[in-house]
């Protein structure tokens, strides 16, 4: 039998996540209120029941009880009920976009603004998100990449990645990416854009990719960023970080950083710990 404890904050996609679990087989329960969570468990793992796969969808909606539901896991792992918690978190900014477009009300909000609402959300829930199994940052996920991610854990059973890393090329003159963590500026070497040959090709190709990689600061400035990155990793982990997005620009965001950022992504993705990316912003512009 297999329990799974869907929570988070309000946006992030606990409604989409019960909804690909019923997908893989899971008999999903949205919104159960939290004192029910030790009876639901009982009646599932009761002997005879056919029931293989169940997941329960909880949150702040559950506002009376929802302070109780910490003290309700413990109790019901040390009776041996076997649970796997699964907390979707996302960044404030997207949260607030994606009420807006929805036309929704924060469920905290109450008469106060948005930001206040999913702040008291985030103190509600921080007991909570650092006893849970999984977290998934959905900031930037597409649906696709959120499903891919539940169908490892909960239908191939692979490890769980508990941080999930993106290298994103860009270009300074459209501006640094929003989301970045850490941003690297390679406009020290030379322009391929000046030649007239690689001007309308772009770092996937290898015209480009051989005249950058070609200088020996390129080699150099891959090695120094893979190790400190390697060194940072494990690091961010400790402090509870489950998303990293690594920007690496040049002017137009077409050759330098494309070329950069895809040979650094096949260096760094051999930590299969991780979980790896690689996207190219402004390519296409």
């Amino acid at each position: 039998m297999r329990f799974v404890i869907v929570t988070g904050m309000s946006g992030a996609g606990k409604s989409t996540t019960l909804k690909m679990l019923e997908d893989f087989g899971y008999y999903c329960v949205d919104n159960l209120p939290v004192p029910m969570i030790p009876m639901f468990s009982e009646f599932i793992t009761t002997p005879g029941s056919e029931m293989e796969k169940a997941a329960i969808g909880v949150d702040v909606r559950t506002s009376s009880n929802f302070s109780e539901l910490s003290g309700i896991l413990k109790s019901m792992r040390e009776m041996g009920v076997d649970y796997e918690v699964i907390f979707l978190e996302s960044r404030d900014d997207i949260l607030i976009k994606r009420y807006k477009e929805t036309r929704r009300v924060h469920p905290l909000a109450g008469l106060g603004s948005m930001e206040e609402g999913i702040k008291r959300e985030r103190e509600k829930l921080a007991d909570i998100k650092k006893a849970s199994d999984y977290i998934i940052d959905t900031s930037m996920l597409l649906t696709r990449e959120l499903r891919a991610e539940l169908e490892k854990i909960f239908v191939n059973n692979e490890n769980y990645k508990s941080l999930f890393v993106t290298i994103e090329s860009f270009g300074f003159k459209y501006g640094i990416p929003q989301d970045a963590d850490l941003v690297f500026d390679v406009r020290f070497l030379p322009n391929p854009y000046y030649l007239d040959e690689l001007r309308g090709k772009n770092g996937n190709d290898d015209e480009v990719r051989n005249y950058v990689m070609g200088f020996e600061e390129a080699g150099d400035f891959l090695d120094k960023l893979d190790d400190m990155v390697t060194f940072l990793l494990p690091n961010y982990i400790l402090e509870g970080k489950n998303r990293l997005v690594i920007a690496i620009g040049c002017t137009g965001g077409k050759h330098r950083s494309v070329t950069l950022a895809n040979a650094f992504y096949d260096r760094i993705s051999i930590h299969e710990e991780y979980g790896f990316k690689i996207t190219h912003r402004d390519l296409l512009k």
